[in-house]
């Protein structure tokens, strides 16, 4: 293979061509007018539609028909009024579009369906600069006006990067993935100037490394990538990026320099887990699988997943804390239920515990320990090991799954989380996780293994 014409074909697969750029404009174009007409017969002066985000700025992928479409409100607009005036603009707006639903971030927006196109319609401040901004949203109009100064004649060589990042498995800042936002991907182009110029500048790349493309920063970031936001000098760009996914970044770079290959910039198709195949990796790991399993909480995903992730460590910390080993965990959330996937290396205990004291010479709480225990009826009497003393005692939880299913209510649990807890929860062990027919949670298991 001629690896030099790679990204001439990559980009032959990924860029739009004319008539789909053309339908995306006409979209968008109807929708703008669509806030525009709503916003006059509001009785209010000075609201307006904006395109923003990559398809404003020439950069979105073909077939990724995402649309940021802004209502834009003078500064001085009451907080009440914009959430108001502009949830009800949006949802006139939405009355067009083939399907819609209303989401809650930091305000109400609302999510519609145009002609194929994913459209997000939302509410925001007008203001002089991101200094002032007053939601975060505020800042993404100004993230359009740096990069729509500075990307002409790099556009493609954003495609490639975004690509990449997909067939890495690192695209996307929504807390559920930690991954590259594709504002930050258009930065890296700006500040290195190509696509191969970014990656062979990862390729040396350690956690901590800085980019500040205008040189304002004025805070410190304990992140592994700080990409300083040329619009707000105290923002990193990159907070959402975790260590692994920083690592998986710099891998495939390193992959590609090393061999460029096509296959490189697309993701592998997630396979559906057998049950035999479930039966036959668990017993060649020879580990347990649990799962706690509970209804969908009825909130957007960046709300949602850091619940689960709080949940996760906490049920972990719990099992921990009393000598169950924790070899892997995950969350995992479908359109129903959601689920915390632990796999054990101990699930089961004998009754018998070791209950360590003081130490001998600590006479106060060393009194205390002996008439605590000195007629306490379990495995031993008290004894004396490495100056303590020692009672081997009754453990409270022989099992895992007893422990998780009497003590969930005392795990961190976030308040969307918690209220689905509350309604309701079930544990599944082993092949009964199975029971969870759904080809995405198959598909997950697939990744949960690291089987591809």
């Amino acid at each position: 293979m001629n690896t030099n014409n790679i990204p001439e074909q990559i980009l032959g697969r990924i860029k739009p061509g004319p008539a789909e750029q053309q339908r995306m404009q006409e979209v968008a174009r109807r929708i703008i007018s669509l806030v525009d007409r709503a916003a006059a017969g509001t009785g209010l002066t000075d609201i307006s539609g904006m395109l923003v985000g990559s398809a404003a700025r020439g950069t979105w992928i073909s077939c990724e028909h995402d649309l940021d479409i802004f209502i834009s409100f003078p500064e001085d607009t009451p907080k009440q009024d914009l959430k108001a005036v502009g949830l009800n603009i949006a949802r006139q707006v939405a009355a067009n579009a083939d399907n819609s639903e209303e989401r809650y971030a930091e305000h109400p927006y609302v999510h519609a369906v145009f002609d194929d196109f994913e459209v997000d319609l939302v509410p925001c401040f007008r203001v002089d600069s991101a200094a002032q901004i007053k939601s975060a949203v505020d800042r993404t109009p100004f993230h359009n006006l740096f990069i729509l100064d500075r990307i002409e004649g790099l556009e493609d060589e954003v495609l490639l990067l975004k690509q990449f990042m997909k067939g890495a498995g690192v695209y996307g800042s929504d807390l559920r993935t930690g991954g590259f936002s594709g504002y930050l991907a258009e930065l890296l182009v700006i500040h290195y100037g190509s696509f191969m110029e970014v990656l062979q500048a990862a390729d040396s790349w350690k956690p901590g490394v800085t980019i500040d493309i205008i040189e304002h920063g004025n805070k410190q970031h304990n992140d592994p990538l700080v990409m300083v936001d040329p619009t707000d000098p105290a923002r990193n760009v990159a907070a959402a990026l975790t260590l692994d996914k920083f690592a998986g970044f710099v891998d495939r770079a390193r992959q590609y320099l090393d061999s460029p290959a096509i296959e490189l910039f697309f993701p592998s198709l997630s396979t559906r887990l057998s049950d035999s195949g479930f039966d036959n990796i668990t017993s060649n790991r020879g580990t347990f699988l649990m799962a706690l399993v509970f209804g969908k909480p009825d909130v957007v995903e960046d709300v949602l997943y850091p619940q689960l992730f709080m949940l996760h460590n906490s049920i972990t910390d719990l099992l921990s804390r009393n000598r169950f080993t924790v070899l892997n965990g995950d969350v995992w959330a479908g359109d129903r239920e959601t689920a915390v996937v632990l796999e054990l290396e101990v699930w089961r205990l004998p009754p018998v515990n070791k209950h360590t004291g003081p130490p001998v010479w600590e006479k106060t709480h060393a009194e205390k320990f002996k008439q605590k225990y000195i007629e306490y009826r379990g495995f031993s009497e008290i004894y004396i090991e490495n100056g303590r003393y020692v009672v081997d005692i009754q453990r409270k939880y022989t099992d895992a799954a007893d422990l998780l299913r009497n003590e969930i209510h005392s795990c961190r649990l976030g308040r969307n989380v918690g209220e689905s807890i509350k309604l309701g929860f079930k544990i599944l062990q082993g092949s009964e996780l199975l029971e969870l027919d759904n080809q995405g949670f198959r598909e997950f298991l697939t990744g949960f293994f690291h089987l591809n």
